[in-house]
């Protein structure tokens, strides 16, 4: 059975497909003779009952130039035009976001999406792992420094973030005697209207922050993202460097913890940050990590995603 999808990213032409996951989707969902088509949040609409998008088909060719080509935009009726909605445009998770949450959930459940709108405007990626405060660092979320300067007291070098950051951007480490910490903070509270996070400063870090990929609750396997020299920033996309890894005991135990919740939510693809064996995100808008995970030892989460799509829908 062929099904429909509909792919809610940003420009399909731009992104690296040597790394990128969305990609490795579409690649998949091709190979399994499913028709896709793409479209950017911004070509997405609600008019009078219907919410619909103007899309372009795609077919993608991994390994050449152009990677991908298109056909002639057409209007899609999102809930009796398409099968299947995979929602992958990248954050920050602002008012756009949770928007485009809200209109796609209206078209549930006539039409699956991935993952569900209304488990991912409840589940910002800080914010989720808040439910399990064993399982992450010590942390506080405040706009008071006052607050934060008792925390510090406590927790001794602490790291600050944005509340709906991504990609590092904006992740500073604040050592127990720095004195930037008040301008940090104000800088903080002045660019955005929201909390921002301090979270207890791992040393594990500079061994690698696992990103352990879950496809509907269950864990599949995972990846070390090892910082640059020097860093605490682990991520890709700012230099980090992946690396093959088993799951410890302990990271096993979390993602059994959570899984039922990310169950619960609809949020069928998901990518958990732990350093040290603590919990610091559970990665809900576009997880990455698919593909190194794939390269660096075989397993592919993203084939176990479409088993279950195909399951669900059918």
């Amino acid at each position: 059975m062929s099904l429909r999808i509909a792919v809610q990213m940003d420009p399909l032409e731009s992104i690296n497909p040597a790394g990128d996951t969305t990609f490795m989707m579409i690649e998949e969902a091709e190979r399994r003779g499913h028709k896709v088509s793409v479209y950017g949040v911004g070509d997405l609409a609600y008019d009078t009952g219907r919410v619909t998008a103007r899309a372009r088909a795609a077919k993608v060719f991994p390994g050449q130039t152009p990677h991908a080509t298109f056909e002639t935009p057409s209007l899609l009726n999102l809930r009796k035009d398409v099968d299947v909605i995979l929602m992958r445009q990248d954050p920050p998770f602002h008012m756009g976001y949770i928007t485009a949450a809200h209109l796609l959930e209206l078209i549930v459940p006539d039409t699956l999406v991935v993952n569900d709108p209304a488990g991912v405007r409840s589940s910002p990626e800080k914010v989720l792992t808040l439910m399990y405060p064993d399982l992450q660092p010590p942390t506080l979320i405040t706009r008071d420094i006052g607050r934060v300067r008792e925390f510090r007291e406590r927790n001794g070098d602490i790291v600050l973030k944005p509340l709906h950051g991504h990609g590092g951007a904006g992740v500073l480490k604040v050592e127990r005697e720095d004195g930037n910490l008040e301008a940090i903070v104000d800088l903080f509270n002045k660019m955005v209207p929201e909390p921002f996070i301090a979270q207890a400063f791992l040393p594990a870090v500079s061994e690698g922050d696992k990103r352990i990929l879950l496809v509907d609750g269950e864990v599949v396997g995972g990846i070390n993202r090892r910082p640059p020299v020097g860093a605490i920033r682990s991520n890709l996309v700012v230099g980090g460097k992946a690396e093959a890894t088993d799951l410890s005991t302990r990271e096993r135990e979390i993602c059994t913890r959570i899984g039922p919740e990310l169950k619960k939510r609809g949020l069928l693809f998901v990518g958990i940050d732990v350093i040290g064996g603590m919990m610091t995100e559970i990665n809900v808008t576009s997880p990455t990590g698919a593909r190194a995970l794939k390269n660096l030892g075989g397993i592919d989460a993203i084939a176990r995603m479409w088993d279950v799509i195909e399951t669900k829908v059918r």
